[in-house]
């Protein structure tokens, strides 16, 4: 679970990471001034992470889990080393747009892959841990943006930073239990069987392997088409979750962590101080 939840981690860092350092960067690379150009530095990673996200359920279905989650890491490496290394803003946005690519296929595995290993008697409060380890990467990158003031291109150095968890991540996995419910899916049942022995010991073997048969026999009768998402009871369900969702984005949380040091700046408020007093809260918010 720990593993699984670096993703997250890693979609927090990208995230924050060019909020201290955008001045710096713009200088360097020769944007000072060009909000458009800073603008795009900031969100292109969305519209990679927008990409990523479509393709993250049959990636995830085609691959399996562990695969899946090492493929996030592979933008995330290769588009944080192009950002650390470019002398050129299009170097920067071609960065950006992979590392979102990985931002975009990582979290919800992430999600789908605890659900599916942890114990129904602690999946929920393991649910949280993508959203506490979101924060905590939020926080990390703002710490990590401290010195940038200080320090001569150390806006380089924040982005060779984000590398280290994804490559520790991708060597990870491989000694990760892979989802029993994917193996299952797969006809692999006796992998299946195998992996709940390493996740619940052998005792609990048999009595998950029978919830998984009846969870599965659920799923094949109660088939849902995709225009019955737009009326009667589902189209309630999707009406909530996609307004909670949309609130959350109009509430402008986002343009909080991507531009706090600029305001901060621009009213006179030290933008180091103010920046990690903002991720403390917004930690201590989830936590809470």
């Amino acid at each position: 679970v720990c593993v699984a939840t670096v993703t997250s981690f890693l979609f927090g860092y990208h995230t924050g990471v060019v909020n201290e350092p955008l001045e710096s960067i713009s200088a360097d690379l020769g944007f000072a001034g060009n909000t458009l150009a800073e603008g795009l530095v900031v969100s292109i990673c969305l519209g990679g992470a927008f990409v990523g996200c479509l393709f993250s359920g049959s990636v995830a279905d085609g691959i399996g889990r562990r695969r899946a989650f090492q493929l996030s890491t592979l933008p995330m490496i290769v588009g944080a080393a192009l950002s650390a290394l470019t002398n050129s803003l299009e170097g920067m946005l071609f960065g950006r747009l992979l590392v979102g690519a990985g931002m975009g296929l990582g979290p919800p595995v992430a999600s789908l892959y605890i659900t599916e290993v942890s114990p129904p008697s602690v999946r929920g409060m393991y649910g949280s841990f993508v959203q506490i380890a979101t924060c905590l990467g939020i926080l990390f990158s703002l710490l990590v943006g401290t010195p940038v003031k200080d320090i001569d291109r150390w806006w380089r150095v924040c982005f060779w930073v984000s590398a280290v968890p994804a490559v520790l991540q991708a060597i990870a996995m491989e000694f990760c239990v892979e989802s029993p419910q994917w193996l299952y899916k797969c006809g692999r049942t006796n992998e299946a069987e195998m992996q709940f022995e390493k996740l619940l010991g052998p005792l609990h073997v048999k009595s998950a392997m029978a919830e998984l048969s009846r969870s599965e026999r659920g799923d094949d009768g109660e088939s849902v088409k995709f225009s019955e998402l737009f009326y009667g009871r589902h189209f309630n369900v999707v009406f909530i979750g996609t307004t909670l969702f949309a609130l959350q984005q109009l509430s402008g949380i986002n343009s909080v962590f991507y531009f706090s040091s600029t305001v901060f700046r621009s009213v006179g408020v030290p933008s180091s101080l103010a920046n990690i007093c903002m991720g403390i809260a917004n930690l201590l918010e989830v936590l809470l």
